[in-house]
């Protein structure tokens, strides 16, 4: 028997330092730890994955809590019936250890951790819904206001118009034109482009 833990976050720029602390708490091999550093919207995690597949029955899985195994009610009971059912695996949830599936294997233990998954994955949805209602409602009273949502669009550069001859000469790359621009995206530059040679024609 081999355990496992899985860390999820939901961008790139958030930490998983909680979830790696516990970890290492629980003397977990650094090679047996799989994070994933996006959001939950989707199940296109290539890390839980790689985790999915590796583990074998007998195996242990930790993880924080229940919503770092799905987005919604029906996702979470998937996985849970996946890994527990199809992988034949244990799981123990650290911020609730009633549902930790080595406990109580009889039929009354099953059923206590079924009615609490059942609510705990009902709970995380229903969260997931107000935080997303929350964010619309803000958004929209920002929009009210006036207020701009979002990056401020980098504008371009003084000597764009020479960066671009040069660029259509071929004297320079495109990664170098990004570069001089503050290294703005490829479809951002093209943006640009067609608004600075809308301009010149307009000139003319």
């Amino acid at each position: 028997m081999k355990e496992y833990g899985y860390i999820r976050v939901s961008s790139a720029d958030q930490k998983e330092d909680r979830q790696l602390v516990i970890m290492n708490g629980l003397k977990i091999p650094k090679e047996r730890i799989f994070i994933d550093k996006q959001s939950g919207k989707d199940f296109e995690r290539p890390q839980y994955k790689a985790l999915v597949r590796k583990m074998k029955p007998g195996d242990l899985l930790y993880v924080l809590s229940i919503d770092r195994l799905g987005r919604n009610y029906e996702e979470i009971q998937q996985q849970w019936r996946i890994l527990t059912k199809d992988k034949k695996i244990d799981i123990s949830v650290i911020d609730m250890p009633l549902l930790d599936t080595r406990r109580d294997k009889n039929l009354l233990g099953t059923f206590i951790a079924d009615l609490v998954l059942q609510v705990l994955s009902f709970v995380a949805q229903n969260e997931r819904e107000n935080i997303k209602k929350r964010q619309a409602e803000g958004i929209a009273a920002a929009k009210l206001k006036g207020k701009h949502l979002g990056r401020p669009a980098k504008s371009a550069p003084a000597h764009f118009g020479t960066l671009v001859k040069k660029w259509e000469n071929k004297q320079i790359p495109l990664s170098k034109v990004l570069d001089e621009c503050g290294g703005i995206c490829a479809a951002t530059f093209y943006r640009r482009l067609a608004e600075y040679r809308s301009k010149r024609q307009f000139k003319r």
